[in-house]
């Protein structure tokens, strides 16, 4: 998940906000170059929401599923998960390369990639896009609401019931290891999936409201409200992908350890090497 993050950063932020911007006419701004990173985008956005979801649905099954959780949380399941959720989503957005034409032509060369006028009315593409956003983000938002609620249920009955068997109160329960422990779990599980749901709302609104409406932006008309939507869109939906990585480093003791011990290892090196 933190690396699907990183590269969205990477490849939508870094190269297609950054880079392209401030070197309108490098070799980035190629039309077919311009055309593959749009589409590594659309891969990489893919795979960071949908290793969320796998991950909510980890939590879930670790906490909601006693029986099943023995087969299922383990490395190589994670790892298959993991390599199915990125090829199925590599294969998935292949097609948009072909949705893409230059921007501008400039002495028979192509610069960068717009989509078609046919992407918005061939029923084809249209299906494609509704498709395409059915699977990110309204499916995961479905998804994770649910597997959310379900949790946090299954967590307040079970403290509920060890309370009574305990014969505890509610004010004498915060030196419970257990108690203490599903409430990391809750406070973990919420931050990660309650940012994607929040920051990812604009973009859903301005989606809905676009293909309700039945209109398009002009995208050399700045000023365009649709325009300004969707940028404050597209700005909410990557910042996203940077809290996913802060959020899981602060909260895993064993995370923080590994990347501790990751950036004190050289210094400890040359101390070795120097005795």
């Amino acid at each position: 998940m933190t690396t699907a993050d990183l590269l969205v950063i990477i490849s939508n932020v870094i190269i297609y906000y950054v880079l392209v911007y401030y070197l309108p006419f490098s070799l980035l701004t190629h039309t077919s170059i311009a055309s593959v990173n749009e589409v590594i985008n659309y891969m990489a956005v893919d795979c960071s929401v949908w290793l969320t979801v796998a991950f909510t649905f980890d939590r879930f099954v670790l906490i909601c599923c006693q029986k099943f959780r023995e087969k299922y949380c383990s490395e190589k399941t994670a790892a298959v998960i993991t390599a199915t959720v990125c090829a199925v989503f590599c294969f998935k957005n292949i097609p948009l390369y072909f949705a893409f034409e230059p921007a501008d032509i400039i002495n028979g060369v192509e610069w960068g990639a717009n989509f078609k006028a046919s992407y918005y009315t061939l029923p084809g593409w249209i299906t494609f896009d509704w498709l395409d956003t059915i699977l990110n983000p309204l499916l995961p938002y479905l998804v994770i609401i649910l597997l959310n609620a379900l949790t946090v249920r299954h967590i307040v009955l079970a403290n509920q019931t060890r309370r009574a068997l305990q014969g505890k109160r509610n004010d004498q329960n915060s030196n419970d290891p257990e108690v203490q422990s599903r409430r990391k779990s809750i406070i973990l599980l919420f931050s990660i999936s309650g940012t994607f749901i929040v920051l990812w709302m604009p973009f859903v609104v301005f989606f809905l409201i676009s293909r309700i409406t039945d209109r398009h932006y002009d995208p050399e008309e700045y000023t365009d409200p649709l325009l300004i939507a969707e940028y404050t869109g597209d700005m909410f939906q990557l910042l996203s992908s940077c809290t996913n990585t802060c959020i899981y480093a602060l909260a895993q003791t064993k995370f923080r350890e590994q990347f501790r011990n990751a950036i004190t290892y050289p210094f400890f090196a040359i101390i070795k090497y120097a005795k």
